[in-house]
């Protein structure tokens, strides 16, 4: 992978362009979070979704039932399973979402300069003059002249089933508003989304924490998504529920930036947070169209920086219906990456489209190319010297071994962990080559039973750009003698040759602790 490093700020031989890819195990450095839904949740195509490149499944709690999730979750287990392919699951909740709710799932059409009522009355009909929505505090929240859009883009990915309102006048509970685009809406629910006004709802709803307790605890879910994060309280509530239930205490917290409110406070929210999602579907409402890219630029920045995982989401929605990105989309995906992102998460285009192991296989294809041309020189000097003098004991460590496996054209950097985290800081750096951590599993107790962990801290790499996770032998402690080391070396250097990404005369780095010392050794491999 590290081979054909060029750098865009060279010059590049345009022939060179054309010339085809190397295929290789780990597809791209970038993972890639795929939304599971009725067209993604069969074992034969979840399995297209694994080998294509899919590394965290995500279930989306704002449609469908606990059981039906289930059920995916159930086929995706078989899918992994046979595919040899690790997958960390991901719980996203509702959070405060404004929903219209259409119960007789008729069509309704809205005209343009015509007027439309939005009413929190649910035993309502839906139809083209009145719409029923689940909140009564609208009318309190609005004022004339605000800006509503209402769509199904959430389902479908397609913006032409949406429609922007301006309110007209509040009446009691009700929300008077001018239709101001022509359009046809069908199904049984629209999202509901007001430009830069505060809706004054829990971010970790009452439904949402049934969700999290019955199937998230059944399921040890590794991620929670936390919808319209807009405080970093709402980080500590989430995290002070989980810690409450057993082994979720371990769960990391995503937060999902949506609305002026998450940006504001962004910073805040950074340092509770796990890891960050920019939910671009809903940011390019609340936001100005021109400064989207801007928030983006600077939110994967700090993120970086902070080495804290940045995912992204919105990329190629025309893949929803069509079989290839337009080149917007393609250009979008791979400026992404060379942006920093450590993920990209797919909605609408694996959750309801019609290509999803095609999806998944493109923006893997596309990640992969522009990785090539990843200024990681230009980066490396960046995070160095944002982190700052005097480095932490591990910083110190984790910034030698990149700087290590980059002077001496490693293949690979295998680092060896029980939490993830010098894993987590080695891939901070964004070397060139791919970072196997080898997890080793720790004893715990609960004073009733013992268990390994371990299983978690290996799935939640699974998020992090060029991390890529082993779960070694609980016989083999992560601080043991040199003995047991060497023999889980081994078994790791077995592994990286078995899948390819190591060859005789390579040269590997290896982080690992021996004693209370952590050692960076470089060896070269023999025939």
């Amino acid at each position: 992978m590290h081979a054909t490093h060029l750098l865009l700020e060279e010059p590049i031989r345009m022939a060179s362009i054309l010339e085809p890819s190397k295929s290789t195990f780990y597809s791209a450095m970038t993972r890639i979070v795929g939304t599971l839904g009725p067209k993604s949740r069969s074992v034969e195509v979840l399995s297209g979704c694994l080998n294509a490149g899919m590394s965290v499944a995500r279930f989306d709690f704002s449609w469908g039932d606990a059981e039906y999730h289930q059920e995916t979750l159930e086929n995706l287990k078989v899918a992994v399973k046979s595919t040899k392919k690790l997958c960390a699951v991901m719980l996203d909740t509702v959070g405060p979402e404004l929903q219209v709710v259409n119960k007789s799932e008729s069509s309704i059409s809205l005209k343009a300069d015509g007027f439309v009522v939005l009413t929190p009355n649910q035993d309502t009909e839906a139809n083209s003059e009145i719409l029923p929505i689940n909140f009564g505090g609208l009318a309190k929240a609005v004022t004339k002249g605000d800006t509503i859009f209402m769509g199904q883009y959430l389902f479908t990915g397609s913006e032409t089933t949406s429609v922007w309102l301006e309110v007209s006048e509040v009446k009691g509970d009700d929300v008077v508003c001018i239709v101001k685009n022509t359009a046809t809406l069908s199904g049984a629910l629209f999202t509901l989304h007001v430009s830069q006004i505060h809706i004054d709802l829990p971010t970790l709803t009452e439904k949402d924490k049934e969700a999290i307790s019955t199937w998230g605890v059944k399921n040890n879910i590794d991620f929670l998504s936390l919808s319209y994060t807009r405080h970093a309280e709402d980080v500590r509530q989430a995290r002070e529920y989980l810690s409450k239930l057993g082994d979720l205490s371990q769960t990391q917290i995503f937060a999902k930036i949506e609305n002026v409110e998450g940006l504001t406070h962004f910073d805040e929210i950074l340092q509770e947070a796990d890891g960050i999602i920019l939910s671009r579907g809903n940011l390019g409402i609340d936001l100005p169209p021109e400064k989207v890219f801007l928030f983006q630029k600077a939110a994967v920045y700090k993120c970086n920086m902070a080495g804290k995982p940045a995912v992204v989401t919105r990329v190629v929605d025309s893949m929803t219906d069509n079989l290839r990105p337009t080149r917007a989309e393609a250009t979008d995906v791979a400026n992404a990456v060379l942006d920093g992102i450590d993920a990209i998460l797919l909605g609408a285009e694996t959750l309801r489209g019609l290509y999803p192991v095609e999806t998944i296989s493109i923006v893997g294809k596309i990640c992969a190319e522009a990785e090539k041309v990843f200024n990681q020189d230009l980066y490396f000097k960046k995070t160095v010297k944002y982190v700052g003098e005097p480095m932490t004991h591990l910083e110190s460590i984790a910034s030698s071994a990149v700087r290590a496996a980059i002077k001496v054209k490693a293949s690979i950097i295998i680092v060896f962990t029980s939490s993830g985290r010098a894993a987590r800081l080695i891939a901070k750096y964004r070397p060139t080559m791919p970072v196997l951590s080898v997890v080793i599993p720790r004893l715990k107790t609960n004073q009733l039973r013992w268990s390994f962990t371990g299983a978690f801290e290996a799935r939640q790499s699974l998020i992090v750009r060029g991390l890529f996770p082993m779960l070694a032998d609980p016989r083999h402690p992560a601080e043991s003698t040199s003995a047991t080391n060497e023999s889980v070396l081994k078994v790791a250097l077995d592994h990286g040759k078995a899948s390819g990404v190591i060859k005789s005369h390579d040269r590997v780095v290896v982080c690992q602790k021996v004693g209370d010392s952590s050692v960076v050794k470089i060896i070269e491999l023999e025939d």
